[in-house]
């Protein structure tokens, strides 16, 4: 799985990723100012319907709402690492 990430459209700091570490994939989240947070992904998940749940977060004014939401439409099950 290859690294993808994705920034605001509309010029903010918001950036949320994801990338393979230790043999888990993870999302990074990161607001461009002060937070940061990472969950790993749990289960076997496509690359395109993560990278497609991504992609429409990003897209969204209220990011993680809209990732929490766009990742229980697909099912896609993840855990905190960090924050």
């Amino acid at each position: 799985m290859m690294h993808s990430g994705f920034h605001a459209p509309d010029g903010g700091f918001d950036f949320i990723g994801m990338r393979h570490r230790s043999g888990a994939v993870e999302i990074v989240y990161d607001d461009g100012v002060a937070r940061r947070m990472v969950w790993r992904v749990l289960g076997k998940t496509s690359e395109s319907q993560l990278g497609e749940a991504l992609a429409r977060a990003a897209r969204q004014v209220k990011v993680l709402p809209a990732l929490y939401a766009e990742l229980r439409k697909r099912s896609i099950e993840i855990e905190a690492v960090a924050s």
